[in-house]
């Protein structure tokens, strides 16, 4: 009888339950069940067709080989046009590293500032895999806080207070995952200030809905600080913004101290990121952002849909989803657990949705529905929701 002995870490390593929700859903649908999926986080939209005849173009081309580790230079110079663009700031190519999505930054920042002994600040609710990546590296988590009051942005005041000397990296993510949160410049402006007492702590700020907000709000960039770009890794990527989520195509900005490191555990983890989608993500930022400007708008129209709906509901309470495409409703009027709610809502009604609590313990009392889905079908699951209740 085989008795594997695997390592202690992998007890420490978690999951992204959205994708457990997601496999539910499809069995049910598997079995003849008309299931309404607002759990998965991804555009509903298709990638925008000059950038999948870029891909192609690639392929025909013959560029089926290895790239640089980093990435093929006219990306990342591409890259760097487009954040001047949209951020005003200027970024060398060498300090750009092109990963397959954006959960290779989350790690490979966790794993270069993670062990035993150090801690690490993330943001909860939030993306449930900063946890357990840090977990992973034998590093302690320490939540951030983000309260429904303060609409779902982190207190700097609050955050400065529970940095120590173990801190080594501090994750804040804005616009958020899974409350659709943003955090005010003003805030953003103290934490800048508030870390010049603590030069010995580095940041990653996972920036990937920056283009997604509403209302008027703008993005406030962590690379506009020049103050901290020596210890500011910035996460962005293609996923989301044009609808190319299994491209598997993300970037992050690495401070120079940083820039060998990431290259190395780049060479070590995946090599480099496969030609043909480097090529369609040059296509995508050089070409024209129409899809991007329309795929916002109708996330936009969805937004109020979906938020004046929910807080139809007996005992919900939403608060205005400010980017994104998340709603994270309040549900405690309604008696139940964020298990017992997201459970009850697919088996019984049909809409999948996910627990606050797949995103950290501060999400109990909390569901999070994507409105990346058509404004009937949401509408659709709302009213099923609603028979329910």
């Amino acid at each position: 009888m085989t008795q594997l002995k695997f390592a202690d870490s992998l007890g420490r390593l978690g999951t992204e339950s959205a994708f457990e929700v997601l496999a539910r859903a499809a069995k049910l649908s598997g079995e003849g069940r008309d299931i309404i999926n607002l759990g998965i986080g991804q555009p509903d939209f298709r990638t925008p067709d000059h950038i999948v005849e870029a891909g192609i173009k690639a392929l025909q081309d013959g560029h089926h080989g290895y790239t640089p580790a980093s990435g093929l230079l006219p990306l990342r110079e591409a890259v760097t046009a487009d954040l001047h663009r949209r951020h005003g700031v200027e970024v060398n190519p060498d300090n750009v590293v092109v990963v397959p999505g954006g959960k290779p930054t989350m790690f490979f920042a966790v794993l270069m500032f993670g062990q035993p002994g150090a801690e690490i600040m993330y943001p909860n609710p939030g993306f449930p895999i900063y946890e357990s990546v840090i977990r992973y590296s034998g590093a302690t988590p320490v939540p951030i806080a983000l309260e429904e009051k303060n609409g779902f942005a982190f207190s700097a005041e609050a955050l400065l207070a529970q940095i120590t000397d173990r801190t080594r990296l501090i994750i804040i993510n804005s616009p958020a995952n899974p409350t659709g949160g943003v955090t005010p410049k003003e805030e953003i402006d103290k934490l800048v200030k508030g870390l010049e007492a603590h030069p010995h702590v580095a940041l990653m700020s996972d920036e990937i809905y920056s283009n997604m907000l509403y209302g008027g709000r703008e993005h406030t960039s962590l690379l506009q600080y020049p103050e901290i770009r020596g210890r500011l890794i910035m996460l962005d990527g293609w996923s989301k913004t044009y609808a190319m989520t299994g491209w598997r195509l993300g970037y992050a900005v690495w401070p120079d101290a940083c820039v060998e490191h990431v290259t190395r555990l780049c060479i070590n983890d995946h090599s480099c990121v496969n030609a043909a989608t480097q090529f369609a993500g040059i296509a995508a930022l050089n070409g024209p952002q129409d899809a991007v400007r329309e795929m916002v708008a109708q996330f936009d129209t969805r937004r109020q849909v979906i938020v004046d709906a929910l807080n139809g509901l007996p005992g919900f309470r939403c608060p205005d989803a400010a980017g994104a495409f998340y709603a994270f409703p309040n549900i405690e009027g309604t008696g139940m657990t964020s298990r017992e709610a997201q459970d009850r809502f697919l088996n019984e009604a049909g809409v999948a949705t996910v627990a606050g609590t797949s995103f950290g313990k501060f999400g109990e009392g909390y569901l999070r529905f994507s409105y990346a889905n058509s404004t009937e079908n949401i509408r659709s699951a709302i009213e099923r929701i609603a028979a329910i209740l």
